[in-house]
């Protein structure tokens, strides 16, 4: 969905909507995509150029400010019993060592889909929040 024409917004405007809807898509087709961060990404599109769009949108970020994984607690969580027992030893172990080397990179969050796709919307926040 091109967000071609949305009145009292200007062309940059409407590319970083266009953007953030993108990654939505993304987002809500991601394995690692939880089922409230569907639900906040859809009511969201749903609500796009209705009066409900500035509530939704609020919604949808803080959502994605919940979900996204920072990379220390995908770390910690990897390395834990927990962990461990979610994707097995060798998994935990490999994504560990995986997110060690995002964060040695300066990598703040997980770079899953869902992850990721939450970081690119993110990064524009405050424009979607106008």
């Amino acid at each position: 969905m091109e967000i071609l024409e949305k009145e009292g917004i200007s062309i940059m405007e409407r590319e970083i909507l266009n953007y953030a809807v993108e990654k939505t898509h993304k987002l809500i087709s991601a394995p690692s995509c939880s089922r409230e961060a569907k639900i906040a990404a859809q009511a969201w599109l749903d609500a796009i150029g209705s009066e409900r769009e500035a509530e939704e949108t609020k919604r949808y970020i803080d959502e994605l400010e919940a979900d996204i994984m920072p990379i220390d607690g995908l770390i910690a969580f990897a390395e834990s019993d927990h962990g461990i027992q979610v994707f097995g030893a060798d998994t935990a172990k490999n994504i560990a060592a995986h997110a060690k080397e995002i964060k040695s990179a300066g990598g703040k969050y997980c770079d899953c889909p869902a992850c990721a796709a939450a970081a690119e919307i993110l990064e524009k926040k405050d424009i979607l929040l106008k």
